[in-house]
């Protein structure tokens, strides 16, 4: 029996590398082409990233080429009347689909381990890429033009010249908080991409500001400035943070919610106990509300991110269940028709359940605690029915 199971699981393991290798490299073009477009990457950049977009692929594509797989192996070995000699000599259908779950275990595991350290790994290389060729964009249209305007977000920067990565002789014109307009002359700046925050940070060196309508200059007490990047860039969302980060920010954002509620409930006890009761629509009612609004999200998103990030991986330990049992079953039939009979009710049953229990969950409906393995609990369902017909036949 130990030598029919290290069989079929040697014949897994050969058919899925074969499909995962030819799968994978399929789709890490479309990964390819997707980050370069919404990037602006060049050809040299695209060459740097694309062995960093291979992680990011696998978690779509192993639990489907297991389920192929499976169905590959199984559907030859029931259709061989394989499955028929080992039940005649004694050995039951759990111990022949042994090495199909073994093999289901060993992939939820790897995994996990591909989306919480390795996709985490390649995204910031993926964004040190971007970040660089993004500056050196930036830097080479201040070196020809001598200036980069954005009115739509109220800032234009104009240099002497670019040396050496260092705008010499720089001029920023930006617009504060208060809408009022400031002028910094700097000496030299150096700059530096900031794609998380969607920032431009400028290090200056001897720089004074100016208003307009004022002759006046003088120093400026900072010696950094920030502006919002001229174009959207796409920024890091929390797929692409380890647990423990996810877990972090988690806390942030609790304790951001806290403060939010303790602004506005003293906000509240000072207008009712003044007897204001218009600033009870006030503008800073208003903000503590839209932050506590903001940070439950972010919160809500993070927690469903960390349990389906554990139910996603284990779906391959459940698509071996149901695949292995249903390919005994179609024994006469070709392992792509298994495949697709097999497939065709997880695309249009697991997955839409999947999302639908994902956004349920960011909107605070569900807890995402057992509402992200309610698409694993269909499949177990499935699974053990199938499994009891072939167990019976």
């Amino acid at each position: 029996m130990k030598l029919l199971q290290r069989y079929l699981f040697m014949e897994l393991l050969r058919v899925f590398l074969l499909l995962v290798i030819a799968l994978t490299f399929m789709l890490v073009f479309v990964g390819v082409f997707q980050e370069a477009t919404q990037r602006g990457l060049g050809p040299v950049q695209i060459l740097q990233i694309m062995p960093f977009v291979v992680p990011s692929m696998l978690p779509f594509t192993i639990p489907a080429t297991l389920l192929l797989s499976v169905c590959v192996v199984y559907g030859r070995v029931s259709g061989d009347l394989e499955v028929t000699a080992a039940k005649a000599a004694g050995i039951s259908a759990l111990s022949m689909l042994m090495p199909a779950f073994a093999l289901g275990g060993v992939l939820t595991v790897g995994s996990f381990m591909l989306t919480n350290y390795t996709i985490p790994w390649a995204v910031g290389n993926i964004e040190r890429i971007a970040t660089q060729a993004m500056e050196d964009i930036f830097l080479d249209i201040l070196a020809t033009q001598h200036m980069v305007s954005d009115a739509d977000r109220g800032y234009s920067i104009t240099v002497h010249e670019v040396r050496d990565r260092t705008l010499i002789d720089a001029t920023f014109r930006y617009r504060t908080r208060d809408h009022s307009q400031l002028t910094v002359r700097a000496e030299a700046a150096r700059i530096r991409f900031d794609l998380e925050n969607d920032e431009i940070r400028l290090l200056l060196k001897n720089a004074v500001g100016s208003r307009p309508g004022s002759d006046s200059t003088g120093e400026i007490d900072r010696h950094e400035l920030a502006f919002p990047l001229p174009r959207a860039i796409t920024k890091l969302n929390a797929r692409n943070y380890t647990i423990s980060t996810l877990q972090t920010k988690i806390g942030e954002r609790s304790a951001a919610q806290d403060v939010s509620q303790q602004q506005l409930a003293q906000h509240t006890a000072m207008t009712l106990l003044t007897g204001e009761f218009e600033e009870l629509n006030s503008r800073d009612v208003t903000r503590y509300r839209n932050s506590n609004r903001k940070a439950t999200i972010e919160e809500r998103k993070l927690r469903t991110e960390i349990h389906g990030r554990f139910s996603m991986a284990a779906s391959c330990l459940f698509f071996a269940f149901v695949g292995g049992p249903f390919s005994m079953l179609q024994a006469r039939r070709q392992f792509m028709t298994s495949f697709i009979i097999c497939f065709l009710p997880i695309l249009l049953v697991y997955y839409p359940v999947m999302f639908l229990m994902a956004n349920l969950c960011k909107t605070g409906s569900v807890q995402p605690v057992w509402a992200m393995w309610i698409p694993n609990a269909i499949l177990l369902i499935a699974g053990l029915t199938i499994f009891r017909s072939v167990v019976r036949h």
